[in-house]
């Protein structure tokens, strides 16, 4: 209780903005987690085959994946307010059409509409929290703002089950009607959480500094320079991206391949792993302050790579589960530390573009390795092509560790 109280007054001295976007973040993430794991459900209940599911996922990738980059301009140029406010607006005008459609064509085109607009939403989000905080304590903003993204998703996914079986029980309705009552639901709990982001009040933009003649210093405004530290953070992520691209989406068919566990297990799993990842991205500024943010960076990715091998041989479920337990935490527990790092080395111009290259290298990381991945345990069966797939993944994330390093550890490391 000491430790959660001890959160509340970390929350409760953020300024009013930061507090209202975190509120309003929150549940518009509970909304997309219901989305997230009854959309598919509701598709299979209509009769669709799997095909469609697929187009829908991959139809949302694509979308946000066009999208980042523009949204990470306009956001720059109009400003992060209204890019959020107008996202989100548009996202959930798509959700409640997604709850009541029922037809292929309408459904793909709208699973596309949702990640383009989502997209101006995800863009703006971590460059609004840094331009309302101070630099000392943006790793415990963006951990506190992690963890309560996490659990919000792991209260919708919950929740949309929960409300779906409870409404299929009780009114004695079929399942489809019952998973549409609960995915209108969840676009009212997005909708809810709209009215926090209206009253965000704009930063005002900082004068331009005019140069002199005498000046000798460097110009961090420079497009150049910040360009070069953007496509450095990007590589870093898109390497990542590939790594988790080719085991992250694919862990609940691990389970139940390899092991035959059960749903019931395989969701509890999954859930328990949010769950840890939300506590680690807690932990995290304290390990920053203690070792400084970018060795605390570099230091959880090489703790998860050795769960993550555990993983990928071990016969035992226990062993399986807790060793996906330890990566998901370790490994998710720098996020918000990385995205501290990003926010101090870019200026502030040029932030809802680098959010928005680091997102989209690391969808188009995941969108590109599905193949690989079910081409591996296709090709070798289900102990060795999820071995030979998480050994990739291991052998990219020690990759990109010493690229951070080198390219940002040595420089940053020297400032801590």
């Amino acid at each position: 209780m000491r430790w959660i109280r001890e959160w509340g007054r970390k929350f409760t001295s953020f300024n009013r903005n930061v507090r209202l976007f975190i509120i309003g973040n929150a549940l518009i993430q509970i909304g997309m987690g219901v989305f997230m794991v009854m959309y598919n459900l509701y598709i299979r209940e209509l009769g669709m085959p799997e095909t469609v599911n697929g187009k829908v996922i991959s139809m949302t990738a694509m979308a946000s994946a066009i999208m980042l980059v523009p949204a990470g301009f306009l956001s720059d140029r109009f400003g992060r307010k209204w890019m959020i406010v107008g996202g989100a607006v548009l996202t959930v005008t798509t959700l409640f059409y997604r709850g009541i459609a029922v037809s292929e064509t309408p459904i793909i085109a709208a699973a596309f509409l949702t990640g383009l607009f989502m997209a101006f939403v995800q863009v703006s989000g971590i460059p609004f929290l840094a331009e309302n905080s101070s630099p000392s304590e943006r790793v415990k903003l963006f951990s506190v703002n992690f963890a309560i993204v996490t659990i919000a998703n792991v209260i919708g996914s919950l929740a949309g089950g929960i409300i779906a079986d409870a409404l299929e029980t009780v009114l004695k309705i079929s399942t489809a009607e019952a998973i549409r009552y609960a995915l209108l639901l969840g676009a009212v709990i997005f909708t809810v959480g709209l009215l926090p982001l209206f009253k965000l009040q704009e930063k005002p933009k900082e004068p331009v500094k005019v140069k002199t003649e005498r000046s000798t210093t460097v110009d961090d405004d420079s497009f150049k320079r910040n360009l070069i530290v953007i496509f450095h953070f990007s590589f870093a992520s898109l390497l990542i991206g590939f790594g988790s691209g080719l085991v992250i989406p694919y862990l609940n068919l691990y389970f139940a391949n390899r092991f035959d566990a059960s749903n019931s297990y395989i969701g509890l799993v999954l859930s328990l792993g949010s769950a840890m990842t939300a506590v680690a991205a807690m932990i995290g500024p304290a390990l920053s302050r203690k070792v400084g943010k970018v060795r605390a960076i570099i230091l959880f990715q090489a703790l998860s790579i050795p769960f993550l091998l555990l993983t990928a041989y071990t016969t035992s479920l226990w062993l399986a589960s807790l060793g996906f337990l330890l990566r998901q935490a370790l490994m998710n527990a720098g996020n918000p530390i990385q995205s501290a790092v990003a926010m101090e080395v870019v200026s502030d111009k040029y932030k809802g573009l680098a959010n928005s290259m680091n997102q989209m290298v690391f969808n188009l990381g995941w969108a590109t390795m599905g193949s690989v991945a079910t081409g591996l345990v296709v090709a070798h069966g289900s102990y060795w092509g999820y071995a030979y797939a998480f050994t990739i993944t291991a052998g990219l994330y020690i990759v990109s560790s010493f690229y951070y390093y080198f390219i940002f550890g040595r420089r940053k490391l020297a400032g801590e």
